[in-house]
Formats: structure tokens, sequence, C-alpha cells
């Protein structure tokens, strides 16, 4: 069985499947994905990731505000995100971090969303997701600087290996999408091959950053397989061993998950 840690299922294009994202999950499914991490990135879509995990047993979701968007001036409050982390199906928090490629000007803004996000793991438990880019150094002193007592994840890694083996030291996972299988990105396979196999996630943040054979086309959740048989190969273990290891680590990481084990 595999999971897919990190997707974004009310962005799918369901172009392939007719509009069905019914479909669109039993195409995963039928792969070989028995469980689907819906991930929050605004408070306009709370609502929407809360409705799909109700709908849907394999589904569970995460609450947060990505730092790209933030907007001006409202940031979100703990007392929202505290209330929206009550929901019995809302097993993390975030995606939240820090993105300067897109947006160094708001550096300030993320940091303090970021550091918002981190106190409310702290108080409740959860596990967060962290989006970094081009933020290396900020993003790890305010992993230091929060000291969670639980692990996170670091979502869609495409940094080296002094920063995955920096995360690692602080108790995090390192997830990785289809960006592992393009051809530019040697640094980061080197990444793949080396990071502890109770320590790796695999996922598709669909519908971003289809994997080959499929880049070009909107990403779907079936295509995790596609990265996980990808890895396999490439860290020299079978695929079955490498699901089965990824699918143990989400349920160590969300051990609210509802995964249900063939």
């Amino acid at each position: 069985m595999l999971v897919d840690s990190h997707c974004h299922l009310d962005r799918l294009d369901l172009t392939a499947h007719e509009g069905s994202l019914d479909a669109a999950l039993d195409a995963a499914r039928a792969r070989g994905v028995g469980h689907f991490l819906c991930i929050g990135v605004s408070a306009d879509n709370a609502a929407t990731v809360k409705s799909l995990a109700e709908r849907y047993a394999d589904v569970d979701c995460s609450v947060g505000v990505h730092p790209l968007d933030l907007q001006a001036g409202a940031q979100p409050t703990l007392d929202w995100l505290l209330g929206e982390l009550e929901h019995p199906h809302v097993v993390a928090i975030g995606e939240t971090g820090l993105d300067y490629h897109y947006q160094p000007e708001s550096a300030e803004v993320q940091q303090a969303s970021f550091r918002l996000h981190l106190d409310a793991a702290r108080m409740t438990g959860k596990p967060v997701i962290v989006h970094t880019r081009e933020a290396r150094a900020d993003t790890l002193e305010l992993l230091r600087e929060a000291a969670l007592p639980q692990a996170g994840v670091l979502h869609c890694f495409t940094e080296d290996w002094d920063m995955a083996r920096a995360a690692l030291d602080l108790g995090f996972y390192i997830s990785l999408s289809g960006i592992v299988t393009f051809r530019n990105a040697d640094a980061l396979r080197d990444v793949a091959r080396r990071v502890p196999a109770d320590r790796l996630l695999v996922e598709t943040d669909s519908p971003y950053l289809a994997p080959i054979p499929h880049r070009g086309k909107p990403n779907l959740p079936e295509y995790v397989r596609d990265v996980a048989e990808f890895l396999a190969q490439l860290r020299g273990v079978a695929y079955d061993t490498l699901a089965e290891q990824t699918s143990e680590n989400f349920q160590r990481l969300f051990p609210l998950a509802r995964v249900k084990r063939p």
C-alpha cells in the first residue's frame, strides 16, 4: 500500500477523469494508493479540505496558511488555527513555512505566520508540514527556535543534503515528489539515496509537478506510484519494501490519520 502524503484534492485538474474526483481517487486506489492527505493552504479552503475528509474514509486533511497565500494585513490568528485543528480529521498543521523565491519582500510576514503555526504545533502536538524555498537558513533557525517535541515534515523537498541532514537532526521527515524524477535533479537524487528509510515519505503535491513520464500534464494522486517506483529503483530496494516503509512512516508521523492497512 502507498500513501500520497501531500496532495491538493480541491485543486486537481480532473479532465482525464471526466471531471470526477471519485474517478480520480479510484484510479489511484487501483494503483495501490490506500490513503491521501489533502492539504490546507488558506483560511478560504479550510472548509473544503475538511469536507473532503468527511466525505472519504481514506482522506485526512491539514489546515494552515501557505506563505504565498498570506494576505497583507490579514495574518491568521492563533485562535482561528486552534479552532480548525479541533476537527477530528485534521491530522496536521500547514502547509506553512517560508518562500523567498516568489515573495522575498514579505519575509517578516511569512516568519510571523510560520511562528504562529509552530506555536499551534507545540500546543496541540499535531505535526507541522513545512514548505521552504530559497529560505534555508531562516527555516532551520525557526524550527530550532520552536524546539517541537514531535516530528514534522519538509514536504516536496528540493534542497541539498546539508539541509536534509539538519532537518533530520531536528526529528523531521523528508517527503519527495515527482521532482526527484526530473533530468536536472541530480543533487536531489543524492539526497533521496541518503535519507534514512524510516524518515522518508512520498507525495505528488498534485496538481503540480507531475513526475516523468507524465511531466507536462496535470499531476494526479495516482502518479505517486511512479514516484515510489523511481525511488525504489534509485535506492536499490524492492518497490513493495519502499511502499510498506513509507506507509509505516506516514502512520508514525500522522498518528491520527485513518490509515487502514490491507
